[in-house]
């Protein structure tokens, strides 16, 4: 269990105080404005509101989430693009 007067960071960023905790998810206060997604639509949570969010989301340090990873199928068709490319210019400049 948290203090609940100790200021958290949801998703690393956004200043909250964990006001509830269950298994999972957390009810936290905003403690300074915000823009969230909720079912991909972008909402503003005001200074005092409280939302459910998953716990893996509340952080006790301030920090920026490393980037997303490419998906591993574009991630593999840009290897082969490059590799492809660079077979051509070969071929290219053996004909020269």
């Amino acid at each position: 269990m948290s203090n609940m007067s100790e200021v958290w960071y949801y998703k690393g960023v956004y200043k909250v105080k964990v006001a509830t905790e269950s298994e999972g998810y957390w009810i936290v206060e905003a403690l300074e404005e915000f823009e969230d997604d909720v079912e991909g639509k972008k909402v503003t949570v005001k200074v005092g509101e409280q939302r459910i969010v998953p716990s893996d989301k509340v952080h006790k340090r301030k920090y920026l989430p490393p980037p997303m990873k490419e998906h591993a199928y574009e991630l593999r068709m840009e290897k082969k693009l490059k590799r492809l490319i660079a077979d051509e210019e070969k071929k290219q400049s053996k004909k020269e």
